[in-house]
């Protein structure tokens, strides 16, 4: 390759990096095991600008999503759980399993459906979880693979739906 393209090449990849740097920050994720799931990057193209009043941020991982500085992080490819004992609710026509409540964040992982999708919302923000796995949940849902399993005893669902369209 002459010299002068090797340059041109290097001046706009050094062009777009400065660019980009300016822009925004970004959050160091450590991504899923399944991160590379093709599954996921469906899910990834699908995620929203926006959670509630929360911009989006961007990250440093494969199939990973954040919102706010993050209060919310969504990351694709985690382990699929086996069935359980947590709680699980419908939300926007997905089961969730509501994992314990930690002191400073609370987790969701999708159940019956590979790869999982994991939410961890930080607590004591100003935010409805039930709102945000609602929004993140509609934007996604297209990408999702269909349900191979579903809960078998749910807490009720506030809005009702109904959970037949599993996909």
């Amino acid at each position: 390759m002459p010299r002068t393209r090797r340059l041109a090449i290097a001046a706009g990849v050094l062009a777009v990096v400065a660019a980009l740097a300016g822009c925004s920050t970004t959050v160091h994720l450590e991504p899923a095991a399944d991160a590379n799931d093709p599954a996921c990057a469906e899910v990834s193209v699908l995620l929203p600008d926006a959670v509630g009043d929360l911009d989006r941020v961007w990250t440093d991982a494969q199939a990973t999503g954040a919102w706010g500085d993050p209060t919310v992080v969504l990351r694709c490819g985690v382990e699929p759980p086996a069935p359980s004992t947590e709680v699980c609710t419908t939300i926007g026509n997905v089961d969730w399993l509501v994992l314990d409540q930690e002191e400073d964040r609370q987790r969701l992982v999708t159940y019956g459906r590979e790869p999982a999708i994991e939410v961890i919302i930080r607590r004591g923000e100003e935010i409805d979880f039930r709102t945000v796995v609602e929004s993140l949940t509609t934007s996604i849902r297209a990408g999702m693979q269909p349900a191979t399993a579903s809960c078998t005893d749910r807490v009720p669902a506030e809005d009702s739906e109904s959970s037949s369209d599993q996909g």
